[in-house]
């Protein structure tokens, strides 16, 4: 089984990143295009974020922030693709996405019906997508998670902390028999 899901991620992984690598490249390129779009997200996320990490130096113009996001698909795409980093990246991935999502397919605000189902298709098939990127975030490879390890490093410790304790009883009882007034 595990050798059928190393091929598996070693397949998936590449599909699930292409889209992100193209329109990563496309964001990048074509960023003037997609400034419109994206203005009415931006407009509320950069204060959001300034607020609550002010420390962070993001720029505030339309163009750089949709080619910031376009650069982080492509290398996060790459990586996923290639398998470095690949809870990382998909996380990265992930978060690109919300942004990407709402600013590029406001299917609320549509008035012609066709345009609305288009921009409704788009949105869902990248809610999805983002959905196997959670799931790719979380894939820890057949291998205990962190979160495992620590709940078993802490069992460990208090079957040990346990051991010890009925060790030192004994030891305890048998000192005290041996004591030449006891």
């Amino acid at each position: 089984m595990n050798i059928v899901m190393t091929v598996i991620r070693l397949i998936a992984r590449p599909m699930l990143a292409s889209m992100f690598v193209v329109g990563g490249i496309d964001a990048i390129r074509n960023a003037e295009a997609l400034v419109d779009r994206s203005k009415p997200v931006i407009d509320k996320l950069v204060p959001l974020v300034q607020r609550t990490a002010p420390q962070l130096p993001i720029p505030t113009d339309p163009k750089s922030l949709v080619r910031l996001n376009g650069a982080a698909q492509v290398v996060a795409g790459l990586a996923l693709a290639t398998g470095r980093s690949p809870r990382l990246s998909a996380l990265v991935l992930a978060a690109s996405m919300v942004p990407t999502t709402v600013g590029g397919h406001r299917f609320w605000e549509a008035d012609d019906p066709s345009t609305k189902a288009t921009q409704r298709t788009s949105f869902f098939k990248n809610v999805s997508m983002t959905g196997g990127l959670v799931l790719a975030a979380v894939d820890t490879q057949g291998r205990p998670g962190l979160a495992w390890r620590a709940r078993r490093a802490a069992q460990d410790a208090q079957r040990e902390a346990r051991h010890a304790r009925r060790l030192a009883r004994r030891d305890a009882k048998l000192a005290r028999k041996n004591l030449p007034f006891g």
